[in-house]
This record gives C-alpha cells, structure tokens and sequence, in this order.
C-alpha cells in the first residue's frame, strides 16, 4: 500500500493530544496542540520521529510515503544554513527505514484571510516564506539533491486555500504541470474552511482549486469530506485524486467522507495515515469501506464496486505520489495466511478479506523495509 499523506512528526501526538478540553475541544483545539510540538523540532528531533514513524510503517505494509511537510525552518522564522535541512532529516529517516519517500514540500504563508492577509501565528512561522518565488526557489533546491539520491523523489503541495493566497496556488500549479510533479492540498477538511474561503473568493476551496488550474490528473486533494455535488463533479471532471485518511479524520472529528458520491461519479481514491494516530493500512481501508455502508446504509459499499478495494487503492496511492511505474507492477508484502486475522479464509476471498478483516499484523514481512 502507498501511503499517500503523511506528516510523520505527529507520531509523537499520540495521547499527548488526547488530553481533552472539558468545554469545547476540536481540530482548531487540536492544532494548537500541534503547534507546539512542531515548535520544539529541529533537524536530529525531526529525523528521530520520522524514523520511528517510518519503520512503524515499512513494518505494517506500506511500501512508500508521501510526506506532507510544512516545517521548513527555525521556530522564529528564520531559514536554516541549508534551507532544506528538517526536509533532508526527513528523507534520510525514511532512507533508513528503508521506505522509499516522496517529499511533498507544502508552501503556507498566512493565518488566513480577514480582508487582508493574516500574518502568521508564532505557532505557524516556521512554516511560512515570505513569497512564493522564494518557496519554489526551495523546492527547485530540494529537487537538485533529491534527483542524487536514490529512494527520494520530490513533488510539491500547498498547505491548503487558507495559508496561501490565490497568486501562490496559480504559480505551484504551474510550477507543477511544467515540470511533470505531483501537487498536493488540504482542503475540505473543516467546515470552517469552507467559510473562511467563501469570504474571500466567493467560492468552495475546491472550486477556487479548479480556477487556479490546481485541480487535475496531477493534483491529490487531502480530505474532500464537507463538499457538494459541483465540488464532486469537479473532482471527477479533472481527474483529481482524493486522499481519504480515515483514522485521524475520525480522531480530529472531521466528519465523514462522502465515498458513494465520490464511487459514483468516478473520483479516484488512496488512503494515508496522516497524524499517525495510527499507523495501519489495513485499519484505513476498512475504515473507508466501513464508512461507506454507514454512507448508503447498505452492504454495497466501495468494495462491491471496486472488487478489489486493496487493490485500487493501492494503484491510486502510487499514482497519487506519482510513482507510476510502482502503480504497473507493485511492491509485495508477505502476509501470514495463519494469522488469527485471515486464518480460514477462502482463497478467492482474501481480496475483500484484506478490507474488512486483517490488520498490520498479518504483514509477516515487507521488502521496503530490508533497506
């Protein structure tokens, strides 16, 4: 399975984040919460976390990672000597780990809109850059070294519609399509994001997406939950992937994906494990078809039409991190027929027995994690 989005830093949010808030907490609580943890990571922190998370995830059957990173430099804002050192500690725990990484540096600028640019929380500043020529300057750096390592590939993100303003969304587009990347986004994760950006541009986030050329056969959309049926068709029109990441979207109490809607118009999707409040593929993708009979109140959810929902959401990860040739001929994991999980099971009913009934520990043994 590709893991198709990942902040891998966020592993060490685990209980940490539980420690619940009596009157209201939520993932604008949960951020906050975030911040602070981010605020305290410097390259070896960074490379320590990533590594545990990783190895957690070459063990469990993932077989490569997109990472979607956004803390690029010092807590006051201040670039490091080499601008890309927390994304380079990043890629070498993943090199260590033996997982073969797709770095998706994420381009943040603002704390939103308000009538004019909000600038940055204290939280939020070593995630931003000034500009969005000085971010891709960056990027182009990041590329330059990664094209010499072997097991790191560099696509490139936007945080989401409320960090960057629409300039920067036309220019990372473009920048993307030019150069044959991949390009991701948060978006439609929050209903409030959804307000915040119809004040601003009269619109839903993804429909500015499709204005700003953002959408498209290159471009993966995190989360899509709160859209409506224009967003879906948009979606589907362009061939824009949807990365759906079921644990922590259940965990932050992001609400529900809309999985019918999006089978039904065609909209492909990948799976990702996102704030690591669990690392399991197995568990996101039940997750993801569970939710979808919840969706029609049936049986005939995801897995009825895709067959082999492992399978397909597989091949769309890879495609998502744009790994294509992976897509073709995937990596194997070997898996225990024996384990209490999968012990009984039909052959011809281990397809959807992998969605409904295993876990990570079934996965007996990994070739992205031999390193």
């Amino acid at each position: 399975m590709a893991n198709a989005h990942s902040h891998a830093f966020q592993r060490a949010l685990r209980g940490r984040a539980e420690r619940l808030h009596r009157d209201r907490d939520d993932f604008w609580s949960w951020r906050t919460e975030m911040y602070a943890l981010a605020g305290s990571l410097h390259p070896p922190t960074v490379r320590a976390l990533a590594q545990q998370a990783f190895a957690e995830m070459a063990a469990a059957g993932y077989g490569a990672v997109g990472e979607f990173h956004y803390v690029h430099h010092q807590p006051d804002g201040t670039p490091y000597e080499d601008p890309n050192a927390m994304a380079r500690a990043v890629a070498d725990a993943a090199l260590a780990a033996g997982l073969p990484i797709v770095l998706l540096p994420a381009a943040y600028h603002r704390n939103g809109w308000d009538g004019a640019d909000r600038p940055p929380l204290p939280g939020q500043r070593r995630f931003c850059d000034p500009d969005v020529e000085t971010f891709l300057a960056r990027v182009d750096e990041l590329r330059e070294w990664a094209e010499t390592v072997e097991g790191v590939e560099v696509g490139i993100a936007a945080h989401s519609v409320r960090a960057v303003p629409r300039r920067w969304l036309e220019a990372i587009a473009e920048y993307s399509e030019s150069r044959a990347l991949v390009r991701h986004v948060h978006a439609h994760e929050q209903r409030r994001e959804l307000e915040q950006c119809q004040a601003e541009h009269g619109c839903s986030p993804i429909a500015l997406l499709e204005q700003t050329g953002f959408l498209g056969s290159r471009a993966s959309v995190i989360h899509g939950i709160h859209v409506s049926p224009v967003d879906v068709q948009s979606l589907a029109r362009t061939g824009t992937v949807v990365v759906s990441c079921p644990t922590t979207e259940g965990n932050l109490g992001d609400g529900y994906l809309p999985a019918i809607s999006y089978r039904d118009a065609g909209v492909p999707l990948a799976i990702g494990s996102d704030s690591q409040v669990r690392i399991d593929p197995f568990e996101e993708a039940r997750e993801l078809e569970t939710g979808s009979r919840r969706e029609c109140e049936l049986r005939t959810g995801l897995l009825a039409v895709a067959g082999d929902l492992w399978a397909s959401l597989c091949r769309t990860g890879y495609l998502s991190l744009g790994l294509r040739a992976s897509a073709e001929r995937l990596p194997l994991a070997e898996i225990d027929l024996d384990h209490p999980d999968l012990r009984g099971v039909a052959p011809e009913d281990l397809p959807p027995a992998l969605v409904t009934c295993a876990s990570a520990g079934v996965v007996v043994s990994n070739p992205a994690n031999r390193g």
